[in-house]
């Protein structure tokens, strides 16, 4: 069984790198750190290119394609680390008005923790009483309501994990390119088999989480998925550990991006399902 992407799945995801690079590129990013807040013509330029509209039926003014196409357009925006309420606006896309052309920004409360609440058109979930709750991640505003977590949505928790799987592939980059141009001693830090074996561990959890994500979307089995984003959390989070460290002390300093993807991911790990949850779900399948 071939489960390698398709033309057209290739196509949909150098498009997806192609809009992303011109729209929020490494300039962007750090404009958006600066001024948080929702870019609302990123937004209709997302909906404009069916990042949201994706897994509509064509006859409902969608694109139609599945789970896997999606989750390789979510690869390429946690790649990216593009903000926002990307997951709940793209599930919402087949209900709420205008969330699939990217002119309603949708979000949703996940067991008292919403993020993107003050920017958002539409909430799903009981939102009342929402405090405002200090994020890790300067591109993720969160709140904290006293609703207690509902049921998880397989295909949220696989998109989320497909964003993990392309932040962690994103510091394996850095750290790779890092190594090959950074000179310690005269000699690139990439020489010293220290940092070789970061770099491979790096490489081997993003690829193992790539294979678990993939084999998931074409499934859409709730226990595979769990299993998806256990993987995908460590891949993310200590991926971007390993890039601190092959980075030094340059890694912990406000003009580079690890810390960012470090954060983003922190936060990540705790949306839609956590690592416990997913540990639970998979002990009861056993």
């Amino acid at each position: 069984m071939d489960f390698q992407p398709t033309d057209e799945q290739r196509a949909l995801r150098a498009g997806m790198r192609e809009l992303l690079d011109a729209r929020f590129d490494h300039e962007a990013l750090r404009a958006a750190v600066e001024r948080p807040g929702l870019d609302r013509a990123l937004w209709r330029a997302l909906g404009d290119a069916g990042f949201f509209a994706l897994r509509l039926p064509e006859d409902e003014g969608g694109v139609g394609f599945g789970l896997p196409e999606a989750v390789l357009v979510f690869e390429e925006a946690g790649r990216a680390l593009l903000p926002g309420p990307l997951v709940a606006t793209h599930l919402a896309a087949g209900s709420v008005a205008g969330a699939a052309t990217g002119e309603t920004v949708v979000t949703r409360v996940d067991g008292g923790l919403v993020g993107w609440l003050a920017e958002s058109d539409h909430v799903q979930g009981d939102a009342r009483d929402a405090r405002p709750l200090r994020s890790l991640d300067p591109l993720t505003p969160l709140h904290r309501t006293p609703g207690t977590r509902t049921s998880t949505v397989p295909e949220a928790v696989l998109l989320a994990a497909a964003e993990q799987l392309g932040s962690a592939a994103r510091t394996t980059e850095l750290a790779v390119q890092h190594a090959r141009t950074r000179e310690q001693f005269g000699r690139p830090v990439g020489a010293f088999q220290a940092v070789q074996h970061l770099c491979a561990d790096m490489l081997v959890r993003t690829e193992v989480s790539r294979a678990a994500v993939y084999a998931a979307a074409v499934t859409g089995d709730p226990d595979e998925i769990a299993g998806a984003k256990l993987l995908a959390d460590e891949a993310a989070v200590r991926g971007a550990r390993d890039c601190l460290q092959v980075h030094g002390g340059m890694g912990f300093t406000w003009e580079a991006d690890v810390h960012l993807h470090l954060k983003r991911a922190w936060v990540r790990a705790e949306q839609w399902q956590s690592a416990s949850q997913a540990a639970e779900a998979l002990a009861a399948a056993l």
